[in-house]
């Protein structure tokens, strides 16, 4: 037999509670009142000012009574098996399972009280008589996208939350329905996506306190699974914005041999909650729901600018990956290292990969670092102004110390173009950047790596700037795993661009923070197989780590091909410290890309994607992976760049094929393409003007990378009539993340935020990990 002591939340709350423990536990009693500042004896057993109905106040004297309660019971009876609390009543079990002492507690308590007390713009209402998936059903179905599943308390209790317009005509269609509603007497619309400044805040709190492991299970409310060892201060802060899944909870201990439970604390809610759940268990218990906060506003704010507007309980309907056992594997939290996470802030060793003119997003960017991720902004073929724009938006909205990078794509035709970008850069004081399709190190990436860099205190080399160079050939990663050549660096000391001090840091440090290894992707990609790459791949880090013996480990990264949690899985097998996704990321609702582009990558299979000739490397002959499907856009690429192989200038292609590119593919004459190519490159690049004056190949393949310009507006744009000339970079990962969610909810793209896209890879990948996969997390 098992037992479970479960705490109560706000709500049990009464004048009188406790009577008896106050005197019999005087120094702790005497511990709260410092801190708090007022007498909680007087406040709970008399009513006394500050009272028990403002949140501010309650929180703290609830936590106190249930404290106090739990230590009597623990003096007359062994520890119970688990613990649990309904909101609020997780911190008491937190302090049941040894995670902080009594005084940590109820300072805790008090933040998280006058932070939640602040919010307000709404309310919550208790529905009675109706399941999570029909109350969910009833507010999609009339259109109240911004009220959130608050408490999925049984499977006839729930509570809602939002703006108090919403909860009123909320109520409306419930009684409608009839389906039974009460307002609850609250200041705010609690555990919902209108407490995300709260959370931030409390996050930050939190940062501040050193959390024990539990010596005890203890149920998380977000995720409705034990804590891990490591991540008490994470689900803390997200517990304030996310949904109290206790029917999940309660199911799960369940599932885990619960045959008793004890309500530690006053009254009988959690005891008459209990015997609803023994009546109607959860059908599943799974894993954590899509774990971002929306960004904080107004309880009005725009419904397609709300991140949770799809119920947290219909986008985990995904399916488990075949030979996935619930709750067997190891936390997601732990796959990858440790170290990786670390530095960066993240839950996860997850990252989501730029993709080009703003495709990855300044909305993609904001919701992964809300959801404790991190994403790249897709910085490659935008102007300056608009990359400027982007950081100055990003930085608005997550703060100065906001998770998040930014993309650097080679640019070898123009040198120029990537120093004015890294000076943005160096401006704005970004401190992560992915660079991407690089031969190798140039001169503007060493000085972004090393500008800023110093030896500590105790005479350490410090580089405050990071970068993750995407690779895919050995000579590339070896690059990248050095330390930047001596000439390279007396260079840039020549020239002002580093001083001698970074220099001389520079000089014993590698180049890479971190290598990310990319196979067959999206985008630029020598569609290379990950089975050989990544195994090769590491052993070149572990090779430049014994030659070079750098103080910090470089970690190796996977790409290319992660859209599947068996794919996650295996870049962790194969040795992988962090994981980058790409493609799955496009067709989502905070991709930067037309709806007609999501529309038709909703709809790909692994077999939908093919290769063609990559605009910004056309003359190179340098690949990217794009879609076949529903788009003639590879066949014709492909068809250029062999006219530019076979042919020497414009005025020497056959009539037919001439006719064919002006009439089909490009709908106007090479001489109107010519003019709009000529005017473009007038005010960035003239000397190119002279070169194709000069050379009739050059004007050509100029005029040939209009069409890989202009397709690609195309596309971004949703131009109809240009459909069949869509650019889109995508590799087949996209088609294996569709055969993942098909029969699904996140089958339609409106409903992939990109943080449930990570959530499902990495919770999937963990399970089929197994719990004896130590291998592969820290």
């Amino acid at each position: 037999m098992s037992v479970a002591w479960l705490f109560p939340g706000q709500g049990a709350q009464r004048v009188g509670m406790g009577a008896a423990l106050f005197d019999r536990y005087p120094e702790l009693v005497r511990q709260a009142d410092e801190i708090l500042g007022y007498s909680v004896r007087a406040q709970v057993l008399d009513g006394a000012e500050p009272g028990l109905t403002d949140t501010r106040h309650v929180q703290p004297a609830l936590f106190v009574v249930n404290a106090l309660t739990f230590l009597a019971r623990r003096e007359e009876n062994p520890d119970p098996d688990f613990v649990a609390g309904h909101s609020l009543g997780e911190y008491n079990a937190l302090f049941a399972a040894g995670c902080f002492d009594f005084a940590t507690g109820v300072r805790l308590v008090r933040h998280r009280g006058e932070l939640m007390g602040r919010a307000g713009g709404g309310g919550m209402l208790a529905v009675v008589g109706a399941d999570p998936d029909r109350v969910a059903a009833l507010l999609a179905e009339a259109g109240l996208d911004d009220v959130d599943l608050a408490n999925r308390n049984s499977a006839v209790q729930v509570v809602i939350s939002g703006p108090t317009g919403s909860l009123d005509r909320a109520a409306a269609v419930l009684r409608g329905s009839g389906v039974r509603s009460v307002p609850l007497r609250v200041s705010a619309p609690f555990h919902s996506r209108y407490m995300a400044e709260a959370a931030e805040r409390f996050s930050g709190v939190l940062a501040g306190v050193r959390f024990a492991s539990p010596r005890l299970p203890v149920i998380a409310n977000v995720t409705a699974r034990p804590y891990p060892a490591d991540g008490v201060a994470d689900l803390l802060a997200r517990q304030v914005d996310h949904p109290v899944r206790w029917w999940e909870s309660m199911s799960h201990l369940l599932e885990r041999g619960v045959t008793e439970i004890v309500e530690v604390g006053p009254g009988r809610v959690l005891t008459e909650l209990w015997q609803a759940v023994l009546r109607c268990p959860c059908p599943s218990a799974p894993p954590e729901p899509v774990s971002a906060p929306a960004p904080a506003g107004p309880p009005d704010r725009s419904p397609d600018r709300s991140p949770d507007r799809v119920p947290a309980e219909t986008r985990t309907a995904v399916r488990r990956p075949s030979g996935a056992v619930a709750g067997g594997g190891p936390a997601p939290e732990r796959l990858g290292s440790a170290e990786f996470r670390r530095d960066y802030g993240l839950r996860y060793a997850y990252l989501a990969g730029a993709m080009y003119r703003g495709i990855a997003s300044v909305d993609l960017v904001v919701r992964l670092a809300r959801a404790g991720l991190m994403g790249f902004f897709g910085a490659g073929g935008l102007s300056r102004d608009r990359v400027e724009d982007a950081i100055r938006s990003i930085r608005a909205q997550l703060g100065p110390d906001g998770r998040f990078g930014m993309n650097l794509l080679a640019t070898p035709d123009d040198p120029a173009a990537e120093r004015e970008m890294v000076e943005l850069y160096l401006r704005h004081d970004v401190r992560v950047i992915e660079a991407s399709a690089y031969t190798g190190v140039t001169p503007a990436v060493v000085r972004f790596r090393f500008s800023g860099a110093h030896r500590g205190p105790g005479g350490e080399p410090v580089a405050p700037r990071h970068v993750m160079a995407k690779v895919s050939r050995p000579e590339v990663a070896a690059a990248f795993l050095s330390p930047p050549p001596a000439a390279l660096l007396d260079r840039l000391v020549a020239e002002g661009a580093l001083t001698a001090e970074e220099s001389r840091v520079a000089a014993v440090l590698p180049v890479a923070t971190d290598v990310c290894v990319e196979a067959d992707s999206g985008g630029h990609t020598d569609g290379g197989s990950p089975y050989a790459l990544m195994p090769a791949m590491v052993r070149l880090r572990d090779d430049a780590m014994a030659r070079y013996r750098f103080p910090r480990r470089v970690r190796v990264g996977a790409a290319g091909g992660i859209g599947s949690p068996e794919s996650a899985a295996a870049a962790f097998v194969l040795g992988a410290d962090f994981v980058v996704t790409g493609s799955v990321n496009q067709c989502s609702p905070q991709a930067g890309t037309s709806d007609a582009v999501k529309d038709m990558l909703a709809g790909l299979d692994v077999q939908d994607t093919a290769y063609a000739p990559a605009g910004d490397m056309f003359e190179l002959g340098a690949r990217v992976q794009v879609v076949r499907r529903g788009t003639l856009f590879p066949a014709r690429a492909n068809k250029l760049y062999q006219v530019y192989r076979r042919y020497d200038g414009l005025h020497d292609i056959d009539a037919p094929t001439r006719a064919a590119i002006e009439e089909r593919y490009f709908r106007r004459s090479f001489d109107a393409v010519w003019e709009e190519t000529r005017e473009f490159l007038a005010s960035r690049r003239a000397g190119d003007i002279d070169r194709a004056d000069r050379h009739p190949k050059v004007k050509m393949a100029l005029v040939f990378r209009w069409y890989f310009a202009h397709s690609t507006r195309a596309a971004l744009a949703g131009d109809a009539a240009e459909r069949v000339n869509y650019q889109i970079h995508c590799g087949p990962a996209l088609g294996a993340f569709n055969r993942v969610v098909a029969g699904t909810e996140l089958a339609d793209w409106r409903r992939r935020d990109v943080d449930a896209i990570a959530e499902l890879l990495m919770t999937g990948a963990a399970e089929l990990l197994g719990g004896t996969s130590r291998r592969w997390t820290d």
